[in-house]
């Protein structure tokens, strides 16, 4: 159980690692979109292989897997829907948009952002005995992307650096908890049990990069963000091919 929670606060300290370079280093819009663009395809590539292809693999009823996918993605949209009207719309924004929103609302949709990803690296514990690297990897790296561009937006809208950081750190916290949550309660689940999980996380997912994620990198690194999301997705898919 110990080694569950470790494995997420790992892939979660990434958020630290890039919200103290957005606080050292005045970084580029256009740069930061495009980190973002990058760590986009990182997770779409994790999505495909880490999450949904296991899920398959699994041999599942049919309806496991899709229906994980349904109501994953609903359920990031009601959260998100919510989180939205308190003030958390633009936490992903690079610009200053934070300003306006309640800084409760930021932290809860940016824990909402991370918590799919955390549970499944405690369900391959469960799983395999051990952590998948190429998923861990990959959480790991589309992290970094993400807090660089909320740090930037946050410093941007008066929040003190103090108060950045040890945002971070809890957030980094709830995910090794998260992680923790998804080894402990699925440890004798079934077969559709875990593709249903699996695949509720790619649901999830996939709703906050369509919704959140891609469209503040289009926004900052424009047509260039199509490159970077490419070399994302083949940087994660070689490492699922070393696993």
């Amino acid at each position: 159980m110990g080694a569950a929670f470790g494995w997420g606060l790992l892939a979660a300290s990434s958020l630290v690692i890039g919200a103290t370079a957005a606080l050292l280093v005045r970084i580029d819009r256009k740069v930061i979109g495009l980190i973002m663009g990058f760590g986009a395809g990182v997770l779409i590539s994790a999505v495909s292989f880490d999450l949904v292809q296991e899920a398959v693999d699994k041999d599942p009823d049919q309806w496991a897997p899709l229906l994980g996918i349904i109501a994953g993605s609903l359920v990031f949209f009601g959260g998100d829907l919510l989180i939205s009207r308190y003030g958390g719309a633009d936490r992903k924004d690079s610009g200053g948009a934070q300003e306006d929103g309640s800084p409760l609302a930021i932290v809860l949709g940016t824990v909402l952002d991370g918590i799919p990803e955390s549970l499944v690296i405690g369900l391959t514990i469960v799983e395999g005995g051990t952590v998948g690297t190429a998923y861990l990897a990959a959480v790991f790296i589309s992290n970094v992307p993400e807090a660089i561009s909320s740090t930037a937006g946050l410093v941007t809208s008066g929040w003190r650096k103090s108060r950045i950081l040890w945002m971070w750190i809890g957030i980094a916290l709830v995910s090794g908890l998260s992680s923790l949550l998804g080894y402990s309660l699925f440890e004798d689940a079934s077969p559709d049990t875990v593709a249903f999980i699996l695949t509720f996380a790619a649901g999830g997912i996939l709703a906050m990069l369509a919704e959140t994620m891609m469209p503040e990198a289009f926004q900052q690194g424009r047509k260039l963000v199509g490159i970077a999301t490419t070399l994302g997705f083949v940087v994660a898919f070689g490492l699922h091919q070393l696993d």
